[in-house]
């Protein structure tokens, strides 16, 4: 049963936010209503539909005793009962806890793990893939930090990725993605097994994670990177240590000012990862296997380029398009891992 409680407490705050906003809130709170509004709005949206098939549903249940409507009444019925399932399961999932951070930009990291000049390749390859996702999807992605490996591959990549809904939809990408396939560098036509590590973190604002001077040290200096043109001539890279945990994030943007910047958000992406991190321990302490789960040794995806396969290990999902996949094709992969996610968690409150 649908906690009828809840829905008309989300109800009736949804209708006092509207009125809020028809009133004309002052400045500074005007940001914070719509927000909540534009959250609310779609869960509403699903209890109007759930309550207009229970109304139906009464209606059509008291014309049952009568005779010339009966059999009307019956059809309807039949299609009401039919759609309720639906209806209910949609707002179930609208009632869901949302994360915070879901809406929030996000950062994505990508870095080659075992497999040498290959793996660099495939380094390479995962940033063209998530490139061209963000670009379907209209997001904006501006690369923050990239170190490239002389055969064209990635020693190291960081970049912001900004639009509706980033982290929401990028956040399972975090861990290992091992590629298997006949290296570019290898002539003798083996298949070899390589892999690259991603990690994807949301972005922080400064009112989440506050960071004394006394905590960091920055250093400027010069930028370096493949292709001589690219290099720049002044010391206007920025690397950032953090002292305490010894995080080091680096941006070598032609702008000093712009370098310290994009560092800072880095460095509190990371540091907010670490804290939603060990509160998600706390609670998980007791669930082993959690997709989502943010442990970037796991092993999640597999890309077969021989078989043209690519098979996420953590739902049993394969998908024979490769080539799509790798050309940013990805809302597949993504919508079942969401799903896989909302059904745990529905089964948890159920239980």
């Amino acid at each position: 049963m649908l906690p009828q409680d809840r829905l008309r407490q989300i109800t009736d705050r949804f209708e006092y936010l509207e009125a809020q906003l028809n009133a004309g809130p002052a400045g500074d709170k005007i940001a914070a209503i719509s927000r909540e509004y534009a959250e609310l709005k779609p869960v509403v949206e699903q209890i109007a539909a759930y309550d207009q098939l229970c109304e139906g549903r009464a209606e059509a249940e008291a014309m049952l005793s009568d005779p010339e409507m009966a059999g009307l009444a019956g059809e309807e019925l039949d299609r009401i009962k039919a759609a309720l399932p639906g209806a209910e399961h949609a707002l179930q999932l609208a009632l869901l806890p949302r994360d915070a951070a879901d809406a929030r930009p996000a950062m994505i990291e990508i870095r080659p793990g075992t497999g040498g000049d290959e793996a660099a390749l495939f380094a390479g390859d995962l940033l063209r893939m998530y490139t061209r996702y963000c670009e379907g999807r209209g997001w904006r992605l501006e690369i923050v930090d990239l170190q490239e490996s002389d055969l064209g591959g990635i020693k190291e990549v960081t970049a912001r990725i900004e639009g509706e809904n980033v982290f929401a939809r990028l956040k399972y990408e975090s861990g290992v993605h091992r590629v298997q396939r006949v290296p570019e560098t290898e002539s003798g036509g083996r298949i070899h097994t390589s892999a690259a590590t991603v990690a994807v973190l949301p972005e922080a604002e400064e009112v989440d994670i506050d960071i004394p001077a006394t905590d960091i040290r920055i250093d400027t200096m010069r930028a370096s990177g493949a292709g001589g043109q690219h290099v720049n001539t002044t010391d206007s890279a920025v690397r950032i240590t953090h002292i305490p945990s010894g995080i080091v994030v680096t941006s070598s943007e032609k702008s000093q000012h712009r370098n310290r910047e994009i560092a800072m958000q880095v460095l509190r992406a990371r540091l907010y990862d670490m804290e939603r991190q060990k509160a998600a321990d706390a609670m998980a302490a007791d669930r082993k296997a959690q997709v989502g789960s943010g442990d970037r040794s796991e092993r999640i995806r597999t890309y077969n380029f021989p078989q043209g396969r690519m098979t996420d290990h953590r739902i049993n999902l394969t998908l024979y398009k490769l080539d799509q996949v790798m050309a940013g094709d990805l809302d597949e992969v993504i919508d079942a891992l969401t799903a896989d996610a909302q059904a745990r968690m529905l089964a948890e409150m159920s239980g």
